[in-house]
């Protein structure tokens, strides 16, 4: 039986269901026939060690995670892992995500960050040739911190983003409201979340979008799978998948889908 040494790190906690999520997309992009054909996945799910990136981005504490989550991957890299996907997209914010990696130059590990909206960014420049306009879904720091526009402008894309009330009323509470949101409920997910995210979809629609990134790695948790002809949800998470089996077993990688992305129905 061949021995597959590359293992896949995912550092998880940001939320746990999205640390899980992603495990399960890269089995599901795998191409394989038996259990042994799957590669070797290591999950890492501490998230009473990583604070709330928001909160750091905000200048509410001074305490940046990247110190842990460095130490982290540093963990994972001691199971061998030699990549790893981070399946929070404010993580990805400079003021982290760049600490993370002087942390690991300077302990001299060589684990490597597979970046999911850079990744998303190409993707969608090469597999979705008639899509121009974007919107996008996400926190408040990732919108504030255009972590999502700039790469996808980069790439070629227009982008909107939701009025200032859908995000903070609509958008950013269904990721945190401590009742309703994603992070306190994901199985099964509220249908106030669900309604929530369908109309701030409509209302990027209204503005022009022709595919949605769901820039929070908790939104693609919301079960919304009926057919809409009129927009794209596209979920980086399944991009960032794929992108660590490129990496490590290309040979592995499932031939992609015609129809990837995840669709959303109008709501009455």
């Amino acid at each position: 039986m061949e021995v597959k040494d590359n293992v896949i790190g995912v550092l998880g906690g940001m939320g746990p269901a999205a640390g899980v999520d992603l495990v399960s997309k890269i089995i599901d992009q795998t191409n394989a026939r038996s259990d042994h054909e799957h590669l070797p996945v290591a999950l890492l799910n501490y998230p009473e060690r990583i604070i709330d990136r928001s909160t750091f981005l905000f200048g509410e504490t001074d305490l940046n995670p990247a110190l842990a989550m460095a130490d982290i991957l540093r963990q994972l890299e001691s199971v061998g892992a030699t990549v790893a996907g981070i399946p929070c997209n404010t993580a990805h914010a400079p003021a982290i995500l760049d600490v993370i990696q002087q942390e690991l130059d300077r302990s001299g590990h060589s684990i490597r960050i597979v970046h999911m909206i850079e990744e998303t960014a190409a993707f969608m420049r090469e597999h979705m040739p008639q899509v121009e306009t974007v919107g996008t879904l996400s926190t408040l720091a990732v919108y504030d911190l255009d972590l999502h526009r700039k790469p996808l402008e980069a790439a070629g894309f227009d982008v909107v983003v939701p009025d200032k009330r859908i995000k903070e009323d609509l958008v950013n509470r269904t990721i945190f409201d401590t009742d309703f949101g994603l992070k306190a409920q994901t199985n099964p997910v509220t249908d106030k979340a669900k309604h929530n995210l369908v109309t701030a979809i409509d209302h990027l629609v209204e503005r022009g979008a022709d595919a949605v990134v769901l820039g929070c790695t908790e939104l693609p948790l919301a079960p919304m799978v009926e057919e809409r002809s009129d927009v794209l949800l596209v979920d980086p998470a399944e991009i960032l998948a794929r992108a660590l089996i490129r990496e490590t077993y290309p040979e592995a990688l499932r031939p992609l889908a015609r129809h990837y992305a995840t669709h959303v129905p109008s709501m009455p």
